[in-house]
């Protein structure tokens, strides 16, 4: 099948574009630089220049391939609804050029706040007016109406690795190296989901051969790390200290990282791993942090 990948030279788009490739697919991938371009020729895909804004050149391209994984983002924390309004637009082309075809179209999603207090399913469908990007989901699902095998992964708030992530952990890593305190919010026992990104990209690869319309999987390979236990892996990676910082100093010491490093957001797996065969195989989050993966540089 020929797949285009959109944020292909990305953190889980470059993995995914590998993992597609072995599969047998052939890939396109969505490239807004020369540098994208060649990160994307590296993998043995077609770079295909555009953005998610160009409208035009996504039906152009759209027009070529059998099916999409929409991995690209705005991540513009300031710009929450803009962003999503970016995206929508993007889905609403994928959505016509597929329309009765049967073809895959896959967008990622993310687990955190999906619920509180309790283990998140991949049957639980969170209000759409809770963020603005929960709409282009409902949306996406809702396409399996119009033909297209649509689905949604969401993936862990966490997608770790050796080699270039940039993503919370990251963050984390380098408050704590800068402060000289490696530091969880109160009691820290609210947990966080993660999952390495090759297992992550195996599952995209899973789902775009195997996933029924209107489906969701989770990108989850461990369900509930304790914050404060994240903390303590930095802490001893660093050699500083581990401490609680009050709920109410979150925003001071880590900056906006804070008001999600105090949620409590584990996230099931039972579901994905059944239906669709996938086994994480990969280390752990706390084997990259002791492997040096997170220097916090």
């Amino acid at each position: 099948m020929r797949i285009l990948v959109t944020g292909a030279s990305g953190w889980i788009g470059s993995a995914s574009v590998s993992e597609l490739l072995s599969a047998g697919h052939e890939v396109l991938g969505l490239a807004r630089s020369d540098a994208a371009a060649a990160t994307i020729t590296s993998l043995g895909a077609e770079p295909v220049a555009g953005s998610l804004e160009d409208l035009q050149g996504l039906r152009r391209i759209t027009a070529r391939v059998e099916g999409v994984v929409h991995l690209g983002y705005v991540h513009d924390f300031s710009r929450m609804e803009a962003a999503a309004q970016t995206d929508f637009a993007a889905i609403e082309i994928f959505a016509a050029g597929l329309a009765g075809t049967g073809g895959p179209l896959l967008i990622a999603s993310g687990t955190l706040g999906l619920v509180t207090g309790r283990l998140g399913s991949e049957l639980d469908r969170p209000d759409p007016a809770l963020h603005p990007r929960l709409r282009n989901a409902t949306y996406t699902l809702d396409l399996a109406t119009r033909g297209i095998r649509s689905m949604v992964v969401r993936f862990a708030p966490t997608v770790h690795g050796g080699g270039g992530d940039h993503g919370f952990v990251a963050v984390l890593s380098r408050i704590a190296r800068e402060r000289g305190i490696s530091a969880y919010l109160g009691d820290g026992l609210n947990r966080w989901s993660a999952v390495h990104r090759l297992d992550a990209a195996k599952l995209v690869q899973l789902a775009v051969d195997k996933a029924p319309a209107g489906s969701v999987w989770h990108a989850v390979g461990e369900e509930g790390l304790a914050t404060r236990d994240i903390a303590e892996a930095l802490g001893q990676y660093h050699h500083v200290p581990v401490a609680s910082v009050p709920m109410d100093q979150a925003r001071a010491h880590f900056d906006w990282i804070g008001m999600f490093f105090g949620m409590d957001a584990p996230a099931s797996n039972a579901i994905t791993r059944d239906r669709l065969g996938w086994s994480p195989s990969h280390p752990s989050l706390m084997q990259d942090i002791a492997a040096g993966h997170y220097p916090g540089h």
